[in-house]
């Protein structure tokens, strides 16, 4: 599976593809970050970052992309660019449909060093381990992104037995009331 990892932001956006393998093996394919300077206008910043994030779509093929959910911050503004472009993303994703995967930031440190309350220093170190890079990915950013693909590959399988689970249990739970009704219907005919 290939994954494309983003760690939204309006002046850094974290970009970083992994292919996953079997078990737990991964692989960097690509890292690198969509720059954006703070004195241009909303609207050019995020067609920048847009434009970016669709050439590496195109480039590098990924199956999935998986995203930083926004989570609240005392920044609002913070929070409202990170949110604006947490949509072009999957948007870009969408218009190529592609699946969008969101995970939240102690998921993601969770999956990578084995804490949801890890610093970016331990999941910037966790993540030049796990797929053995030469040295650490700059800025945090890049990193990030790494770690939310790494992190969705390793969590994919899982949850797609989740899913399946659950389908299954309410396949079970509707035949169950089916039978029941039947059997009220008979009893109240004799």
């Amino acid at each position: 599976m290939r994954v494309l990892g983003v760690d939204p932001g309006l002046t850094r956006c974290g970009l970083g593809v992994v292919d996953g393998g079997r078990g737990r093996e991964v692989a960097c394919v690509a890292v690198g970050v969509a720059r954006t300077p703070p004195e241009d206008e909303l609207s050019s910043r995020l067609l920048a970052v847009s434009e970016v994030v669709e050439q590496w779509i195109d480039a590098h093929r990924p199956e999935v992309v998986a995203i930083e959910r926004v989570f609240s911050q005392h920044n609002v503004r913070t929070v409202m660019g990170t949110a604006q472009v947490s949509g072009i993303v999957a948007l870009a994703a969408a218009r190529r449909k592609l699946p969008v995967a969101f995970h939240t930031p102690s998921e993601v440190k969770a999956a990578i060093s084995g804490s949801g309350r890890a610093d970016k220093r331990q999941v910037t170190m966790m993540i030049t381990k796990i797929l053995g890079l030469a040295e650490a990915p700059k800025p945090a950013d890049a990193a990030d992104a790494l770690a939310l693909a790494v992190c969705h590959i390793w969590r994919a399988p899982m949850a797609a037995r989740l899913a399946e689970a659950e389908a299954r249990a309410a396949e079970l739970a509707r035949n169950h009331r089916a039978r029941l009704k039947a059997a009220a219907q008979a009893n109240r005919r004799s």
